[in-house]
């Protein structure tokens, strides 16, 4: 009985070892296979959200393009507002502007272009009394 009782022993480990490498095979199939479906669906999934992606940054590329057409627009707008409602407010800045420099000139002895149009002026006229005064 003791024979059979290790025989039985030994059968069942056997068992066990074969159950065990069994197992063990079908995990690694498992894994296995788990490995191939995620690869397939994950290019799949990559795909996807590719194309989600480029979806949602052409809508937000639209929607940028939208907005600053929209502040341009009102930007222009204020422009023209404020250059219609100063627009003889700048020519007066101007004009004071021209005066003072010209003041300047002046006190620094420089002359100005109209000074030097009427200096030109009047060499012009000694010039023609004296080809006057030569013809006769």
């Amino acid at each position: 009985m003791a024979k059979t009782n290790v025989v039985k022993a030994e059968e069942s480990a056997l068992s066990f070892a074969s159950d065990v490498g069994k197992y063990a095979h079908q995990i690694w199939l498992a894994g296995l296979g788990a490995y191939a479906k995620a690869g397939k669906e994950g290019v799949e999934y990559f795909k996807t959200l590719v194309n989600e992606g480029e979806e949602l940054e052409k809508q937000g590329k639209e929607l940028v393009s939208e907005r600053m057409e929209a502040v341009t627009s009102k930007v222009e707008s204020f422009k023209e507002r404020i250059q219609a409602r100063a627009g003889g407010r700048f020519n007066k800045v101007e004009e004071v502007f021209d005066e003072r420099v010209a003041s300047t000139l002046e006190r620094m002895g420089i002359p100005t272009k109209k000074d030097i149009d009427q200096l030109s002026a009047k060499l012009d006229l000694l010039s023609a009394s004296l080809k006057s005064m030569q013809n006769k």
